[in-house]
Parts: structure tokens; C-alpha cells; sequence
């Protein structure tokens, strides 16, 4: 396999900030993010890896297909996405282009068949967001590593052995949340690792923390338990998680890196400006978030069952 020069690590952090900010969007901007993460993958150090993946893929007849499958239900159509992994990648890159180039509007009549979520606008375009941009993203930016060699500096450093499969839980006060997470990783075979379980021995939080640090793998749960606003902005309340949570998730990025760590997110609340490089997936009560947290750890290296996955 020929490898390629490395790409500069901040050129795949752009990348991720710019499906940060398609999480975010809405009609009225949702332009601009998708004409930037186009940009990106067309750069200079990225063009000839995008080129190659988009060879040879007919992205009009691919379309055609899948809106043939539509029904008289409003998102019934369906896409049949290919079986190889590069074609993949390289269909959903010919589609951002299109998006790119043809607008908002474009953006709208395929999410709304394709990625249907309701009547309201900007919940199909972040439906399309979650389930089909942010795994590109992720997918994208792991088979430019592999072609070009390029180590982040964020990533977990290699070890002698094998990763432990042991998942740190961090949470606040949503128990239901915990709990779900907690026996949903336990089935997918990985030991969780609750903090208030586990004895104290007299020891502080954080040296708790430190003592139960031996995990593969972190997931860490946003949940809106404290509201807080900006100095001046009292009667502008929002939700936010607490503050022990945002010091575990700061904690376990720096011990793990972020490949390692996969910040659930439930609701709407605000999380801080520094970590607007991280994807944050979001817990929706669908289940949508258990086939993103099995890719989050497959990428970090762990085998995954798939059937253990998308068993109920």
C-alpha cells in the first residue's frame, strides 16, 4: 500500500469543527458550514485522497434509486448505501458537494426523504447530520490516517498491550441516563465503571477518579442538571451540565485523548467554547446514540458484535 505524506493534524480538527457546527445549525446557516466542510476536503493535502474516492461513483443514478424507493409515507425512501467502505465515503463526499453547490434548499428536499424527522426543518437537517455527516467524518478522517500515516497529537499513546475493556462512566444527576449507558456497554462486553460504586477508602474525588483511571475508554453524560447564564444574561437561564462533569470529561481527554472519549449529550444545554473541537453524540431516546457509541468505540480499536448492537 502506497503511503501517503501526512496531513497536517489541524487540517482533520477543521474537519471536525465544521460538522460541530452543522450539529448546530440551522436553515439559515446551514450553507455556509457545508460549503466549508467541501472546502476542506477539496484542500490541497486532501484533494488527491477525495479524488480517488469519488472515482467512478455515479451519484445521479445512486439518488434516482433511492428515491424510488419512496412510498406513500412522508421518508419512507431510502438510500442503499454501498458495501465498500471507500465507496461509501466517496458517495457521501460527491453529496456534500452537491449540497455545497446547490444550497439550503437542496439540503432540505434530501433530508426531508431521506432523513425524515418531522415537519420542522432543522430537525431533518441535524437528523441528517447525526446519522449520516458526523459517521463520515469519523470514517473520513481514520482512512486518511491509514493512508497517509498521520498520528494526532491527542491520540491515546500505544501501549504494550491491548486496551482494558473497561468504560469510566462519567454522569450528573440524570440516573436513568447512567443506567441505560452503563448496561448497554456491560452487554457489548466492557466492564463499566460507575464512581459512587466503587469504595472511597478515604481517599478525595478526584483521587478516586485517578485510582479507577485504568479504562480503555470513557463516555461522558451532558445532561441538563444545572442551568447558568452569562453575567448580565440572568433572565436568559439555559441548561447546562454540572460541574464536576465538565472537569471529568477536561480530566479523562487529557489521560485518554479524545479518541478515547465519547461525550453523550442529552438535550438542549450549553457546553464550553474549549471543547468545540470534540463531536459530541447526541442521547436521543430513539437509540440512535448505542449504534454511534459501538462506531466510537470500534474506531478506538475495540472489537464490536454488531448483533450485540442493534439487539433490543
Amino acid at each position: 500500500m502506497t503511503v501517503l505524506a501526512p496531513v497536517a493534524p489541524a487540517t482533520l480538527r477543521q474537519i471536525e469543527n465544521a460538522i460541530f457546527d452543522l450539529q448546530s445549525s440551522d436553515y439559515n446557516n446551514f450553507d455556509k458550514h457545508i460549503k466549508k466542510l467541501a472546502r476542506l476536503l477539496h484542500s490541497p493535502e486532501l484533494d488527491p485522497l477525495t479524488f480517488t474516492l469519488t472515482a467512478g461513483i455515479d451519484l445521479d443514478a445512486w439518488l434516482k434509486a433511492g428515491e424510488a424507493t419512496a412510498g406513500s409515507m412522508v421518508g419512507s425512501a431510502r438510500l442503499e448505501w454501498p458495501a465498500e467502505t471507500e465507496k461509501e465515503l466517496g458517495t457521501v463526499v460527491l453529496l456534500i458537494d452537491r449540497l455545497a453547490e446547490k444550497g439550503a434548499n437542496d439540503a432540505l428536499n434530501f433530508s426531508h426523504s431521506f432523513y425524515y424527522n418531522g415537519n420542522n426543518i432543522d430537525a431533518n437537517l441535524h437528523n441528517m447530520t447525526r446519522q449520516m455527516l458526523i459517521p463520515f467524518a469519523r470514517d473520513y478522517i481514520n482512512y486518511v490516517k491509514t493512508k497517509t500515516g498521520t498520528i494526532e497529537a491527542t491520540m491515546l499513546p500505544v501501549a504494550n498491550g491491548p486496551a482494558a475493556r473497561k468504560v469510566f462512566i462519567v454522569h450528573g444527576h440524570d440516573e436513568g441516563a447512567r443506567e441505560m449507558v452503563a448496561r448497554y456497554v456491560q452487554k457489548l462486553g466492557f466492564e463499566p465503571i460507575i464512581l459512587h460504586e466503587r469504595a472511597s477508602q478515604g481517599r478525595t474525588v478526584i483521587e478516586k477518579i485517578d485510582a479507577h483511571s485504568d479504562v480503555g475508554f470513557a463516555v461522558v453524560l451532558l445532561t441538563p442538571d444545572d442551568v447558568g447564564a452569562r453575567k448580565g444574561e440572568e433572565n436568559n437561564l439555559r441548561g447546562r451540565a454540572r460541574q464536576n462533569v465538565l472537569l471529568e470529561l477536561g480530566y479523562f481527554l487529557g489521560k485518554l485523548g479524545r479518541a478515547r472519549v465519547c461525550p453523550l449529550k442529552r438535550g438542549n444545554l450549553d457546553v464550553p467554547s474549549d471543547f468545540e473541537g470534540v463531536v459530541y453524540v447526541t442521547f436521543d431516546d430513539a437509540g440512535g446514540w448505542k449504534n454511534e457509541l459501538g462506531r466510537e468505540l470500534q474506531a478506538a480499536g475495540f472489537e464490536i458484535d454488531w448483533n450485540l448492537v442493534m439487539r433490543p
